[in-house]
């Protein structure tokens, strides 16, 4: 099979099209042609080495989260699923490799796709859909007339989970660009801030929930000012946590040092009388077969920017690391 793998850690590296051969398949393992595969900055963060410590992938490997295919083998001890199933996944971590075309997948980490979208709109999905689910339906437990401040809402977590939030009964709060003010409004935004004009900051008060996602170090204490007391901020991109290293099964020595990362997060937490949670989603079949029946219902529609050829993978990675996408952008594998 053809596969983009990472070669050596490294921001301007490129990932390197092989011919590999297929996976063999474990007893609790999907073997999956992929079709679609969703482009993500984690892919890029991999790649570059930014997770390393926490996630020590050994070079080469295959990159890649998100994917969407067909079911084509199973092991032995397989019971939800059958050769022919169109299936979607954010595959595990460890467990990596969408950029090719074929993938094993733990049978726990998979869900049939939505039928009423296409491979390319599902394998755009487990990713953010999960990231969405995770941050306001598990950890923030987001209630009916909550006030939910989820930041850029044009990007592919945000687009997301803005309908998501809707959905849950929240007063939803965005930032994007001028440009893309009516089309977030369409997607459910009660308010969108011009984050180029505008501080958030000035317009928001007594939020129960943010979901944070930029590394500006002012846009996070202004976040924490923005909460009432006893809300959230569930953050994307760090620092990571004890909690979070208790949760993947982190050495003493690695809880330490997220200890020591977070600590200023937390103190600011505690000034604010709010918790701060740092979130890396986990692979979760269950909650995307959710995920499933909520896009089958019409409630959430998938949000794609750019479908990129195969052979593009390093192009459609750029374009991500670009910032300017409106959505997701998606690999057409098969």
């Amino acid at each position: 099979m053809r596969a983009f793998i990472v070669n050596g850690y490294g921001k301007k590296e490129k990932l390197q099209l092989t011919e590999l051969p297929e996976p063999a398949l474990k007893e609790n393992e999907v073997l999956v042609q992929i079709y679609s595969a969703g482009v993500n900055l984690l892919d890029s963060l991999i790649r570059n080495g930014d997770f390393k410590l926490f996630l020590p992938y050994k070079p080469p490997f295959i990159n890649g989260h998100d994917m969407a295919g067909v079911v084509t083998k199973v092991g032995a001890k397989v019971s939800r699923f059958k050769i022919g199933d169109e299936v979607y996944s954010r595959v595990g971590d460890h467990r990596i490799g969408t950029f090719a075309e074929y993938i094993a997948v733990d049978e726990d980490d998979l869900a049939l796709k939505p039928k009423n979208l296409t491979m390319d709109e599902a394998g755009s999905i487990p990713l953010v859909g999960l990231t969405a689910w995770q941050a306001l339906a598990e950890i923030g437990n987001v209630k009916k007339d909550q006030k939910v401040f989820i930041q850029a809402g044009s990007g592919g977590v945000g687009t997301f989970a803005i309908q998501l939030a809707k959905h849950l009964g929240a007063y939803v709060a965005t930032t994007t660009s001028a440009a893309n003010k009516d089309w977030v409004k369409k997607l459910g935004a009660d308010l969108v801030i011009d984050y180029k004009t505008q501080d958030f900051e000035t317009l928001l008060k007594d939020y129960d929930l943010v979901i944070h996602s930029n590394r500006d170090t002012k846009i996070f204490d202004k976040s924490f000012r923005i909460l009432k007391a006893g809300g959230q901020l569930i953050s994307l991109v760090g620092p990571p946590t004890p909690e979070f290293a208790a949760e993947i099964g982190l050495p003493w020595y690695l809880k330490l040092v997220t200890k020591l990362l977070s600590s200023g997060a937390k103190k600011k937490a505690k000034k604010a009388n709010a918790t701060f949670r740092f979130l890396f989603m986990r692979a979760e079949g269950n909650q995307l077969s959710k995920i499933t029946a909520l896009i089958e219902a019409g409630v959430i529609k998938p949000v794609i920017d750019k479908l990129f050829a195969f052979e593009q993978t390093n192009d459609a990675l750029a374009y991500v690391e670009s910032g300017r996408a409106k959505g997701k952008v998606v690999i057409k594998v098969k």
